[in-house]
């Protein structure tokens, strides 16, 4: 049979009495057996009762209650003469702190409710679930945790994360071994994390990215310990060099482009433009000119015959100044047009001009000739985007659709770096059209491929071979990247070599900045410190 007792789970010694039901309240009365209590001044036990008295403790809920406990406990004779404590009360510290209000295990919930959801929002989780706190209460609560006690390091990750994005920074320094953040520092400086590796001389290994400080607190806080870039930085860094080379062929090739369609189809003064209207049309017109042509011939029969031009006029249904025209002319008058001129052509520089600089907002390019001075509507300019610029073409898919806009450098650049095996059919056509640009891009594309392989497979070795190549093709962005791999190298080698990276790190940077957010910008950097150190 299972007791009251052990359903509430007391510690040993405590036993319950009685339990009453007040609305949504739980009263339970608890007394203390124990033979016998320690004096928490001189340890020594006794057993010599002096007194009783009763507690009142909050306690986690039951079934959707609150529960209220009557803590019956006991005050002892202290029998040790030299002992300046004559009575005091006995202490159950796996239940309950001295002077406390709540139990130990009520105290936990709320830390833990704490740390995962902070102070407000935690405020209203517990009040779901049966424990009432005040924001206050919570906050003060998840400061009384103990820090985590130093241990042993030997692989340590670190990155930087924003308390304020682009003004303050702090440091996380995160165990690669175990995966548990080991301290958060309130600054990014180099003396900061440097003091702090001191304090851990078993460190072997210092993963960090490419930041000059990063090093300098190595080498002053961990001098024994071998420094690894890690290699998705060293990637980002290839990256945003073969950015700039790509940004630099693009727009020569989109200028070159431009400068085509500026050729073909903006109109040369006092030329002509040649106009290619659809078969139907074609016959629209040359039957136009057979009726014309018949009544002409009417015209100069009815003359022949004597009928006025006015009488003429009448007859065939034509104005009398057109009777009069046609008999002046002595020879059938040909239809003649002047060449079409769009409102939009005194604008067409300045509209492929922007298409080719990377403006295609077409609502944004109606608007901004409109400024200028353009009177036609939003439709004529998409037409001649759709008619006219490369870009522009319509898909043969669907005829209302623009195809797709050129690649930008950064689309190019995710190109050059990615697994050609793993690239769709499109993006292997794009990345071939990129590549036959220049010379130069063709080049560059391989030595980037051979960087990158030499990356994922950890083969830091062949480094060397790899800079000389760069060195022997003389281009200046990937010239620029060598620069400060050498003034790195040892720490690029062991990123190249050595399985270990900051992913970790990062993956912890973004809880760190999940936590940091729920706190709606209202916490302070020791509060932060403590839920990223405790989280659940």
């Amino acid at each position: 049979m299972i007791s009251i007792s052990s359903l509430f789970a007391l510690p040993e010694g405590l036993e319950v009495e009685g339990i009453e039901l007040q609305g949504n309240l739980l009263a339970v009365a608890i007394v203390s057996v124990l033979p016998s209590s320690c004096c928490p001044l001189c340890s020594q036990a006794s057993s010599q009762v002096h007194g009783w008295y009763q507690r009142t403790l909050r306690d986690v809920p039951c079934a959707g209650r609150q529960v209220v406990l009557h803590l019956s406990v006991r005050k002892f004779f202290c029998r040790n003469p030299e002992c300046a404590r004559k009575i005091f009360t006995e202490r159950l510290p796996t239940f309950v702190e001295p002077w406390a209000q709540v139990t130990r295990r009520l105290f936990e919930a709320v830390q833990s409710v704490g740390v995962a959801t902070s102070g407000e929002l935690g405020t209203r989780l517990a009040d779901r679930i049966g424990i009432h706190s005040s924001p206050t209460t919570m906050l003060r609560r998840m400061m009384a945790l103990s820090s985590p006690s130093s241990c042993q390091v030997s692989l340590l990750g670190r990155d930087d994360w924003s308390f304020r994005r682009g003004r303050k920074f702090g440091t996380l320094l995160v165990d690669l071994a175990t995966h548990s953040v080991l301290d958060l520092l309130p600054d990014r400086n180099a003396e900061s994390a440097a003091t702090w590796m001191r304090g851990h001389p078993e460190i072997e290994v210092v993963s960090r990215d490419r930041g000059g400080e990063y090093a300098s607190a190595a080498v002053a806080g961990a001098p024994q310990a071998l420094q690894c870039a890690d290699r998705f930085h060293i990637l980002k860094n290839l990256g945003e060099a073969l950015e700039g080379l790509l940004a630099r062929h693009l727009a020569t090739k989109r200028q070159k482009n431009i400068q085509e369609t500026l050729e073909e189809h903006i109109p040369i003064e006092h030329a002509t433009r040649s106009i290619r209207r659809s078969p139907k049309v074609e016959r629209r017109k040359l039957a136009y000119r057979e009726e014309r042509l018949a009544r002409y011939e009417q015209v100069v029969a009815l003359r022949k015959l004597g009928m006025s031009q006015a009488a003429i006029a009448k007859r065939v249904g034509i104005g009398q100044s057109t009777v009069g025209n046609w008999l002046a002319a002595g020879a059938y008058p040909e239809t003649i047009r002047g060449p079409y001129v769009s409102r939009l052509d005194p604008y067409l520089p300045y509209l492929f001009q922007r298409w080719g600089s990377g403006c295609h907002n077409m609502v944004r390019l109606h608007q901004e000739l409109v400024a200028r001075g353009y009177k036609g509507s939003y439709a004529s300019v998409r037409d001649h985007l759709v008619r006219r610029l490369p870009e522009g073409k319509k898909n043969s898919a669907n005829g209302n659709e623009l195809s797709p806009a050129p690649l930008s450098p950064r689309q190019a650049t995710f190109l050059f770096l990615r697994r050609p095996e793993k690239l769709t059919p499109e993006e292997q056509a794009d990345l071939l059209t990129l590549r036959q640009i220049h010379p130069e891009v063709e080049r560059t594309y391989d030595l980037v491929q051979q960087f990158a392989q030499m990356l994922r497979t950890r083969t830091g070795e062949q480094l060397d071979t790899w800079l000389a190549k760069v060195v022997d093709s003389q281009i200046p962005d990937l010239q620029s990247f060598t620069l400060g791999i050498e003034r790195d190298k040892p720490a690029v080698v062991a990123g190249l070599t050595l399985p270990h990276s900051n992913g970790v790190v990062e993956g912890k940077v973004n809880k760190l900045k999940l936590i940091k957010r729920m706190g709606y910008g209202r916490a302070g950097f020791p509060l932060l410190r403590q839920r990223v150190l405790h989280a659940l």
